[in-house]
């Protein structure tokens, strides 16, 4: 079971997307039974990795702004030294 929880309405609006995106695709309809299982299979197959992806790009991106941050307001050692 997957930790990741979607609210009410984006899991009524991603199993609208989902019903439509078959019909126009495959032309047959789903129940809202078989659009509840196909988003839970996503869901569980798709969320954790992409989850963990986003984390690892954000992790990434504060760190390089952490690195940037050193030559953004550092003071030179030797300023305090001027008169």
């Amino acid at each position: 079971m997957s930790r990741i929880k979607l609210s009410d309405d984006r899991r009524n609006a991603i199993k609208i997307a989902l019903v439509a995106f078959y019909e126009d695709t495959f032309d047959q309809t789903l129940s809202d039974y078989q659009a509840d299982r196909l988003l839970e299979f996503f869901v569980g197959h798709l969320g954790p990795p992409a989850y963990n992806q986003g984390v690892q790009d954000a992790r990434e991106y504060i760190l390089d702004r952490l690195d940037d941050i050193e030559g953004d307001v550092r003071e030179p050692d030797d300023a305090h030294n001027r008169k």
